[in-house]
C-alpha cells in the first residue's frame, strides 16, 4: 500500500512550488477532478474550477503577473476529517508589471485523498483587486 503525505505536508510542499514559480509541478499536486473554490469571488471572476486542466489554465501565468517571496504567518489546522485542513496565511511578494508590493491574506479549507489535492475551497481576499487591478493575473489572458 503506498504512502501518501499527510495534507499538511502536501500543502506545504505546494507553498514551496509556488515560491519556485513551478506552476506545472503544483498542478501536477492535484486529483485529475479536483475542485478549486473562490467563494468570495468578484463578479466576472471563476467562483469554481472543476479539473485538473482547469487548474492548470487558470495558474498556468501565474508567476508572470505575481512574484511571491514568502508565505508569513503560516498556520495549518487540522480538522475531525484527516483528510480535511483548514490554512491561514499570509502571501507577500511583487506585481511583475508595476513592481508594486502584493500582500494577500487567504483562509483555505484544503482536502487531501491518496496524495492528492481533491477539493480547495480558497477564501481570498477581493478587495485586492479593488486596491490594484495589476494583481489580477486571471485576467490577462482572456
Amino acid at each position: 500500500m503506498p504512502t501518501h503525505p499527510a495534507p499538511a505536508d502536501l500543502f506545504r510542499h505546494g507553498l514551496q512550488l509556488l515560491l519556485e514559480k513551478n506552476i506545472p509541478a503544483w498542478v501536477e499536486l492535484w486529483d485529475d477532478d479536483g475542485v478549486f473554490e473562490f467563494p468570495f469571488a468578484p463578479d466576472g471572476r471563476p467562483r469554481q474550477l472543476a479539473g485538473k486542466a482547469a487548474v492548470a489554465d487558470y495558474m498556468r501565468g501565474y508567476p508572470d503577473h505575481i512574484d511571491l517571496h514568502d508565505f508569513p504567518d503560516l498556520e495549518i489546522h487540522q480538522t475531525t476529517d484527516p483528510r480535511t485542513i483548514v490554512v491561514e496565511m499570509r502571501a507577500v511578494g511583487r506585481l511583475v508589471r508595476t513592481g508594486s508590493p502584493f500582500e494577500m491574506t487567504y483562509i483555505a479549507v484544503v482536502t487531501v485523498e491518496k496524495g492528492l489535492i481533491t477539493h480547495y475551497r480558497d477564501y481570498w481576499n477581493p478587495l485586492t483587486l479593488l486596491q490594484d487591478p495589476a494583481s489580477d493575473f486571471t485576467r490577462s489572458s482572456r
